[in-house]
């Protein structure tokens, strides 16, 4: 038997050799196909659009657990070996710091080429605001506040959950950050029938958003970037984001790289303004993008620190 803390560790170990192949199938793009085809037959069956969406939302979950389980359960029955072989990949497709270093690095390599064409295509996978008019620096910005917001919710967060539940636990977290990213839009068509799945990946990030920012003063000073700052507008601007638990880490690795982040976006066409993060102390561009890469690097690595060693806590008193 493998134990779990390694298990975790070979996971994230293949996450930063391979990444996701493009040729491999995804079980995160299957929780999304899943939740968009019950939508129809739930709406049509339940009119209620919130009570309707709660139970699309946790059909979803649990289906998910249960596949999962089901999977581990039965290549146990094959070889324990192979039980454990099932849960590595499985870890493997929960974490995804490798692809979001890699599509942050794709923009920087394209604003150094002076190509903003291609860096506005390449800004516009990371980020769901209009990108067409986008110049270095605001390409720049939409880079940096994607890659610090996904530091929790594809890294750090799948990583706490996969120490205190394991596999299935780590998966069971992706489905509800997916159905956050399938039905928890502000518009007329998810406002009520998208609530639960906005509402659930609100309180399966609260805990990780928060010591995620707090590990990034530490991760600021392994980079040779500014610690007291990320603490300061950590405290002072964490609030200032639409969303309870985007800010924190955001506000913080806004203060790390000397930045100012936050400004007016603009989404279909539809001017809005997010407050300000942070202080205009460096100009955004791309060098600035490396640096909020190498902060989501260490801050990943230094959650996976603290995983085992509170995992190493817990077994010792048990």
């Amino acid at each position: 038997m493998i134990p779990l803390p390694l298990q975790i560790l070979l996971a994230i170990g293949l996450d930063a050799l391979c990444g996701d192949p493009r040729w491999l199938p995804h079980p995160v793009q299957a929780i999304g196909r899943l939740a968009q085809e019950m939508e129809k037959p739930v709406r049509t069956r339940i009119a209620n659009e919130r009570l309707s969406g709660l139970l699309t939302a946790l059909s979803v979950i649990v289906a998910t657990g249960v596949v999962c389980w089901l999977l581990i359960t039965a290549a146990r029955l094959v070889h324990p070996l192979f039980g454990d072989v099932v849960s590595i990949a499985i870890f493997y497709f929960c974490f995804a710091a490798r692809d979001l270093s890699r599509h942050a690095l794709d923009v920087k390599q394209s604003l150094d080429a002076d190509d903003l064409e291609q860096a506005r295509e390449r800004v516009a996978m990371l980020v769901g605001r209009d990108t067409n008019q986008l110049d270095e620096g605001e390409i720049s910005r939409a880079t940096v506040e994607s890659v610090a917001e996904n530091t929790v919710d594809a890294v750090t967060a799948p990583l706490i959950f996969a120490f205190i539940a394991g596999p299935v636990g780590a998966m069971v977290y992706k489905a509800i950050n997916t159905l956050d990213s399938t039905f928890g839009y502000k518009n007329e068509r998810y406002l009520n029938f998208g609530r639960f799945a906005a509402k659930l990946d609100d309180l399966a990030n609260f805990v990780p958003a928060r010591l995620t920012a707090l590990l990034t003063p530490l991760a600021a000073t392994l980079v040779k970037l500014d610690a007291r700052q990320s603490w300061i507008i950590f405290c002072r601007d964490r609030h200032n984001h639409p969303s309870p638990n985007g800010g924190q880490i955001e506000a913080a690795m806004a203060g790390a790289l000397n930045v100012r982040l936050g400004g007016n976006n603009s989404y279909f066409g539809k001017a809005s303004f997010r407050p300000y993060m942070g202080d205009n102390h460096r100009h955004l561009c791309a060098g600035r993008i490396v640096e909020v890469v190498n902060l989501m690097w260490v801050t990943s690595l230094l959650t996976a620190c603290i995983g085992l060693i509170l995992w190493a806590c817990f077994k010792g008193v048990s």
